[in-house]
C-alpha cells in the first residue's frame, strides 16, 4: 500500500468504530460488470458520475478465501484483486463504454501495481459473467491496444467471475466522503478530470 493510501485510511479508521461485517451487495441494476484496476477508490468514484451507472460498489474478487477482509487481502495472498462491481443500465450507457472508460483510467501495462500502489491486489483485471461478456472485453483490449494510447504491452486479465465480496463500509463511496484525504486530492481526483475532460457526455 502506498504511504498516500495508507494516510488516508488512518485518516478515517481514527473517526470510525470497527468496520461492519461484510454483506453481499443487494444493489439494484439490470446489469452488472466487474473490474479491477489498482485502488478501488479510484475505479468507484469514476463510475460514480457516469450516466447510467446506478451504483458501483467497492470489493474483491479473483481470489481462493471467502468473504476476505482488506487486511487479508492487502497483505497479497488471498490471490483476491481490489475491484469495483458496476450497477448499470443497458439502455443508457453499453458494456463498450464502460470498458473504454475503464481502459482509460488505468494504466494497463503495469502488472501487479499502479502508481505507488504495488501488489498482485491491483493488477489490472476484468470478469466476466457470459461470453458476451467475455468477447466485449476482449475487443476492448484490442481497440485500446490499436489506439496507441500505451506504449507497452496490455497485461489486463480476463477471468470467469466466480465471486464478488463488497468491501468493508469504510471504503464505499470514499472520495466523496473523504475528498480531502491527500490521497484523494493527489490520486484519485486526477483520474476524475481525465474521465471528465475525455467523456463529458456521459457525465451524469
Amino acid at each position: 500500500m502506498s504511504f498516500l493510501r495508507t494516510l488516508s485510511l488512518i485518516g478515517v479508521l481514527v473517526a470510525m468504530s470497527a468496520p461492519s461485517s461484510i454483506a453481499q451487495s443487494s444493489a439494484g441494476g439490470s446489469a452488472r460488470i466487474v473490474l479491477g484496476g489498482g485502488c478501488f477508490w479510484c475505479l468507484e468514484a469514476v463510475y460514480e458520475e457516469v450516466r447510467g451507472v446506478s451504483e458501483a460498489v467497492s470489493g474483491y474478487s479473483g481470489g481462493d478465501l471467502a468473504n476476505p477482509t482488506y487486511k487479508q487481502v492487502i497483505s497479497g495472498r488471498t490471490g483476491h484483486a481490489e475491484v469495483v462491481e458496476i450497477h448499470y443500465d443497458p439502455a443508457v450507457v453499453s458494456l463498450d463504454t464502460l470498458l473504454d472508460v475503464y481502459f482509460s483510467i488505468h494504466d494497463p501495462t503495469t502488472v501487479d501495481r499502479q502508481g505507488n500502489d504495488v501488489g498482485p491486489q491491483y493488477r489490472s483485471i476484468a470478469f466476466y459473467a457470459s461470453e458476451a461478456e467475455k468477447q466485449a472485453i476482449e475487443a476492448a483490449i484490442a481497440r485500446t491496444a490499436e489506439s496507441g494510447e500505451y506504449r507497452g504491452r496490455i497485461v489486463t486479465q480476463v477471468e470467469p467471475l466466480v465471486a464478488f465480496y463488497p468491501a468493508e463500509d469504510y471504503h464505499q463511496q470514499y472520495y466523496e466522503l473523504n475528498g480531502e484525504q491527500p490521497y484523494c486530492s493527489l490520486v484519485i481526483a486526477p483520474k476524475i478530470a481525465k474521465f471528465r475532460k475525455r467523456f463529458a457526455t456521459l457525465l451524469k
